[in-house]
């Protein structure tokens, strides 16, 4: 196992090894389907932040390592599928190659289609038609949104899934006036002084504000991931003034932090 390059079949083995219950590693050997989910997760997002690194610097070699590690988290749930006797990784990559080559048809088969706009009918026609498979008892076309996204892609997914059947704003403009009457509803609730009806007419503001976003041909999800760096970035540099001022934050008073603020976001715009 020391000979390299390794392969996937290396992948594969080292995953069952880790597994074995006589010889593995004692940590891999407790674990089950709920018990990664969190890890998977945790490397999922260590992956967008490499990537979103690697674009800036030109640098990819964190890139590699952390799809690695994403992979790293296939053939674990792979592995337990194999232990259960349900399914293997083989069985996986047949799954995803059979869907990309039907949901494809224009690249892998003769059939053409007028435009991207008629792809994108056949690519969602394809997704309903193995939402219905997968179970004829379920009626909403919502029912398979994951409950586990993050709740702004969670969102936009939902009120995608409802704009393919045609229940969607038909421009920007009234989703703007949405979004000015859900602020309203926000500002009579705290005037009301009721916590409970604050926090609801908040999340319908946010709600509204993703509404927004996917008007605008934007993923809401990273819309407010660059908006929380640009923060970041923006308070990094109000502490750095500070220090050179020779003062705290924690030592100034809000006005001499918002006078700071000012004077990094005039040095954003330069």
């Amino acid at each position: 196992m020391n000979q390299r390059p390794y392969t996937m079949d290396t992948l594969l083995g080292i995953m069952a090894k880790l597994r074995d219950p006589e010889v593995g590693c004692p940590w891999d050997q407790q674990q089950h389907w709920q018990s990664i989910v969190p890890y998977t997760i945790e490397e999922t997002y260590e992956l967008v932040d490499a990537i979103n690194q690697a674009i800036e610097s030109k640098d990819f070699s964190d890139v590699k390592l952390e799809l690695g590690d994403v992979l790293f988290q296939v053939v674990f749930y792979a592995q337990f599928g194999q232990e259960q006797g349900d399914f293997n990784f083989a069985e996986v990559v047949d799954g995803i190659c059979e869907k990309l080559i039907r949901r494809h048809p224009h690249v892998f088969t003769e059939q053409a289609f007028a435009d991207e706009a008629a792809i994108k009918a056949n690519w969602e026609a394809e997704k309903a038609k193995e939402r219905a498979s997968k179970s004829a008892s379920k009626a909403s076309v919502l029912d398979d949104v994951p409950m586990a996204l993050p709740a702004l892609s969670r969102a936009q997914k939902l009120q995608k899934r409802c704009a393919n059947v045609g229940f969607d704003w038909p421009s920007v403009e009234p989703v703007i006036d949405k979004v000015k009457e859900e602020l309203e509803e926000v500002q009579e609730a705290i005037a009301s002084k009721q916590p409970q009806d604050v926090a609801e007419e908040i999340g319908d503001l946010l709600f509204s504000c993703v509404n927004l976003a996917r008007a605008c041909d934007f993923d809401a999800e990273d819309l407010l991931r660059q908006a929380n760096q640009k923060f970041s970035n923006r308070f990094r540099g109000v502490e750095a003034l500070a220090a050179e001022s020779g003062k705290s934050i924690k030592q100034m008073s809000l006005e001499e932090m918002d006078a700071l603020w000012d004077k990094v976001k005039e040095n954003y715009k330069n």
